[in-house]
């Protein structure tokens, strides 16, 4: 469970709002990819479609999965351009190969075996 779930969605508890986006301010600031994509879901849901792309290319560019998809949609519905859409294609695949190593990819197989 994230801080940003916690204070945005948990039950009993009165939603602040404003915290709820500081906190995921502060930590796309970080660098946390599903905060950056949760920000553009914050500003898709406020029909601030450019800010959200622009999120979400920052976060596909960081190997966000979840950013990928909103951008494909958004360039099926013609909301982002052809070179903004092949960009962040080109930065996420960047982003995931940098991830992959001999050793990441023996510890995966080694709990696929236990």
């Amino acid at each position: 469970m994230t801080l940003h779930s916690t204070i945005g969605q948990r039950e009993g508890v009165e939603k602040d709002e404003k915290k709820e986006l500081y906190y995921l301010e502060e930590a796309a600031i970080g660098g946390h990819p599903d905060a950056r994509y949760n920000l553009g879901c914050y500003e898709e849901e406020n029909e601030r479609i450019e800010r959200a792309g622009k999120h979400w290319i920052i976060a596909a560019n960081l190997g966000c999965d979840d950013s990928i998809n909103a951008l494909k949609e958004c360039y099926a519905d013609g909301k982002i351009s052809k070179e903004d859409f092949a960009a962040a294609l080109r930065g996420h695949q960047a982003a995931v190969d940098e991830t992959k190593s001999q050793q990441r990819e023996e510890a995966a197989n080694f709990f696929v075996k236990y």
